[in-house]
């Protein structure tokens, strides 16, 4: 029989956190392979039922942004800042998909998983992070086409200048996971209780995006305006997205510091709601 005063070693334990800033990061790690399969049974689930399956991902953005051309474009003439109509549009679209997409599985990840939640432990947090990182996938197939046609701007047409500021995509990318992560998760605690919140979130993430850049320019706006669109987080990665690929727009770095001391501080607001929720939210939802 073993010595009682030697401490035993377990391969996990579950227990309460003491912090409700505190996130296991190893513990999320150690469950990384839930996570690459939940990506795959995102992926799967979505388009294995549908005829043209992932070329999807090309037609969404080339029919919104056929829209917004007629709409915006020739119908509301809004200023691209001389850069062609197709590639501005698209450049928008591109980011704004992957943002509203990311945000609006996120905010309803309690509610959607409940059943899995019941039944087996894991950290709460992998099921988040596999909404963000499925998203990536879809993300990428659409940047594919947006540098397709940035290219063909650059070289054939001679129209737009991309810059050094390309090298910043990946950060971009970042700030708009970690926005749509804190985000979805203080959304998605609330939903939990105020189930009617799904509802005014999806109207809300509509009128968000003409809070945002997407269709339009900042040049565009009138200037005693400009302080609404400038205090939007987002704001300053659309900008420095649009002027490092386009090589257009009046971007300012302070902007993006802006923007990333705003994603952080609500990251860190939804940890902190996040942790309390995931403890008693089976007995609401």
């Amino acid at each position: 029989m073993n010595d009682t005063s030697e401490m035993q070693e377990w391969e996990s334990e579950i227990k309460a956190e003491d912090s409700l800033f505190s996130i296991n990061f190893k513990e999320v790690w150690q469950y990384r392979d839930l996570l690459l399969m939940l990506v795959k049974r995102d992926y799967i689930s979505t388009y294995k039922q549908t005829i043209l399956g992932p070329i999807w991902f090309f037609v969404q953005p080339i029919l919104t942004m056929i829209i917004y051309v007629i709409l915006f474009g020739q119908i509301a003439k809004l200023s691209t800042d001389g850069t062609p109509q197709i590639v501005f549009y698209l450049s928008g679209i591109t980011i704004w998909n992957y943002f509203s997409e990311s945000l609006t599985k996120t905010s309803s990840v309690f509610r959607d998983n409940a059943a899995i939640f019941g039944k087996v432990y894991f950290p709460r947090l992998i099921m988040p992070l596999s909404i963000v990182v499925s998203a990536l996938i879809k993300f990428g197939i659409q940047f594919t086409l947006f540098i397709a046609v940035v290219l063909y701007y650059t070289f054939i047409e001679h129209r737009i200048e991309p810059n050094v500021w390309v090298l910043a995509t990946p950060f971009l990318l970042l700030l708009m996971s970690l926005f749509s992560l804190g985000l979805g998760m203080i959304f998605s605690s609330m939903t939990t209780k105020y189930k009617d919140l799904v509802f005014l979130l999806t109207f809300g993430i509509q009128l968000f995006m003409y809070a945002t850049p997407v269709v339009y320019s900042m040049g565009s706006i009138p200037q005693k305006y400009q302080w609404i669109v400038k205090a939007n987080p987002l704001t300053g990665i659309f900008e420095c997205f649009r002027y490092a690929y386009l090589g257009s727009g009046s971007f300012n770095p302070n902007s993006l510091l802006f923007s990333t001391g705003v994603i952080v501080v609500l990251l860190g607001l939804g940890v902190v709601i996040f942790n309390k929720v995931e403890k008693s939210f089976m007995d609401t939802v």
